[in-house]
């Protein structure tokens, strides 16, 4: 007889093990493996689609705006303006009236004065007069310390015409007459205390160029009690859409220095 075979061993290792597996538990595990991958990737294909204007639960939301601060009013008008509305009314302009000459020692005169915004020029006077910085004049002149307030001063100052250009350019003598009359108004209530008055002591044409000059003397009430002032404006023809204006004023605290009021109104031309 032949030998008796030795039985065979058991197959070891994973595969063998896996191999003894009921089929019934092969397609369970299978099964539930491709329920996960679905549901993952249905999480991974649709997660992004949140609607772009849809902030997600639990985030953040950023606070609505601030509502806009309140800018402040701005006042209804100047003070200039408001003492322009107290302003006295003006005498009528005399059509043409000497302009006399003042008492005092005349200035020297040390060069010209050259103002390229208004479109002027005149002289430049010396010692005791200095140039200065006064609104609403682009160059301007003084005399002495400033004056207190509601006081008038020695002051020489040029711009361009206060207000609103001219609907129609100027074009006769009157004109300009009318044109020189508005700046006397402004200075009466822009430049001397309020109730102050005026009364015309020259009225000329122009020395040199297209324009108008208006002498005045300006009576007004101090603490010190009433006081008289020597004053001139000048409208003149720049070429511009506004003409130029010169004003000057000296109160009778500075007479001795009235004069240079006929040098001014003599030399006044467009720059």
């Amino acid at each position: 007889m032949p030998p008796t075979l030795p039985p065979v061993p058991p197959k070891s290792g994973l595969v063998s093990r896996i191999g003894d597996i009921p089929i019934r538990v092969v397609y369970l595990l299978g099964a539930i493996i491709a329920t996960v991958a679905a549901v993952l990737l249905i999480f991974i294909l649709f997660s992004g689609d949140v609607p772009k204007d849809q902030q997600p639960q639990g985030g953040s939301i950023p606070p609505p705006p601030a509502a806009a601060e309140p800018t402040a009013a701005a006042p209804s008008a100047t003070a200039s303006a408001a003492r322009s509305q107290v302003a006295a009314a003006l005498p009528s302009v005399p059509a043409a009236k000497e302009y006399a000459v003042l008492p005092g020692t005349a200035s020297v005169v040390i060069g010209l004065v050259d103002d390229q915004k208004a479109g002027l020029s005149y002289p430049r006077l010396g010692s005791p007069w200095k140039t200065a910085m006064v609104a609403p004049f682009t160059v301007a002149q003084r005399a002495g310390k400033a004056a207190a307030p509601g006081t008038p001063g020695a002051l020489i100052g040029s711009a361009p015409l206060p207000g609103a250009a001219p609907a129609t350019p100027p074009a006769k003598e009157s004109d300009y007459r009318k044109l020189a009359a508005r700046a006397a108004k402004w200075a009466l209530a822009a430049q001397y205390p309020p109730g102050a008055t005026l009364t015309w002591t020259g009225s000329e044409r122009a020395a040199l160029g297209k324009g108008w000059t208006l002498a005045f003397e300006v009576a007004y009430e101090t603490d010190d009690g009433r006081r008289v002032a020597q004053g001139l404006v000048s409208v003149v023809n720049a070429g511009r859409a506004k003409p130029a204006m010169l004003f000057a004023s000296i109160p009778e605290s500075g007479k001795s220095r009235w004069r240079d009021l006929n040098t001014l109104a003599e030399r006044i031309a467009p720059a």
